[in-house]
């Protein structure tokens, strides 16, 4: 096992990268975090039990994978990497694979995760410092797929923070806003400065908390839901009477499902809540989807 860098140093970064070789990927949104009290922060946030299971994706050289394997030990629980960059994977085995409580998976998360769920089930933790172009991506591919962590800390960019926390009728209200508050109550932890990372990212962060609802999926048909609601803020401009007239291919029935529920044809798909979504769905799924 080989002697951690100095996370909070850009400049023991960049000599332990260039003495091995490897260099950062701008296609893989590659940033670390160099502010150490804002790593304590986001660690303490994710509130560990004992016992807990892990995910933390895109560990990177491990800055928070040595602060999460800290409180692993202190509370006996295990922590599982995703990492799709090869030279930090080389670099976390060495830092840590001798650690009883670390694994690692290799590869892109969107494609490693369903295996490594089907061996040992949902951890009751995420965490991730997500790439900015796959953030919202992989966050969405979890929920669709009905995999919920009990507790979630996300750092992402602010527009997406502020995207997945958003009131209905505001600008930032879409899709992505209804299937993170279908599944989990959304809740800033802190903001971040460009210059709290390195690289410095263009521009700032959000760590977010996602804590799982209770009562979900909450309508008779949750694939229907998706999909209907997906479909609804297709097309912003247009009224929920004529992005539900095409997605059931029916404009009576668009009406008549409008009606039975009380939602007025005429306004858009930003200004109804999740919950009168919900009741969309069920009154227009019919048999299911």
């Amino acid at each position: 096992m080989s002697v951690l860098p100095d996370y909070n140093s850009p400049q023991a970064l960049k000599a332990y990268l260039d003495g091995h070789g490897m260099a950062m990927q701008k296609k893989f949104g590659q940033n670390f975090l160099v502010n150490g009290s804002a790593r304590v922060r986001l660690a303490d946030a994710l509130e560990l039990n004992e016992g807990s299971s892990v995910w933390e994706i895109g560990p990177g050289l491990g800055a928070m994978t040595a602060e999460l394997l800290n409180r692993c030990a202190e509370r006996n629980a295990l922590l599982t990497a995703f990492e799709i960059d090869r030279g930090f994977c080389a670099a976390l085995t060495d830092f840590f694979g001798e650690n009883p409580r670390f694994s690692l998976v290799p590869g892109d998360v969107l494609k490693t995760w369903k295996n490594r769920y089907r061996e040992q089930g949902i951890p009751d933790r995420l965490f991730g410092n997500l790439p900015y172009n796959v953030a919202a991506v992989v966050l969405a591919d979890f929920i669709s797929e009905g995999v919920r962590f009990d507790a979630a800390v996300v750092t992402v960019q602010r527009e997406v923070a502020m995207r997945m926390a958003a009131a209905p009728g505001t600008e930032q209200y879409s899709s992505f806003s209804v299937l993170c508050q279908w599944a989990y109550d959304v809740a800033p932890v802190m903001d971040l400065a460009g210059g709290a990372f390195w690289p410095r990212p263009a521009v700032d962060s959000r760590a977010v908390k996602m804590t799982k609802l209770a009562e979900w999926p909450r309508c008779k048909y949750p694939g229907f839901f998706m999909k209907m609601q997906r479909s609804l803020f297709s097309s912003r401009r247009k009224t929920v009477k004529n992005n539900l007239s095409v997605f059931l291919d029916d404009q009576e029935r668009a009406l008549e499902v409008l009606a039975k529920i009380g939602i007025d044809p005429q306004i858009r798909a930003e200004r109804l809540s999740v919950d009168e979504l919900l009741a969309l769905s069920d009154a227009a799924s019919g048999g299911g989807m």
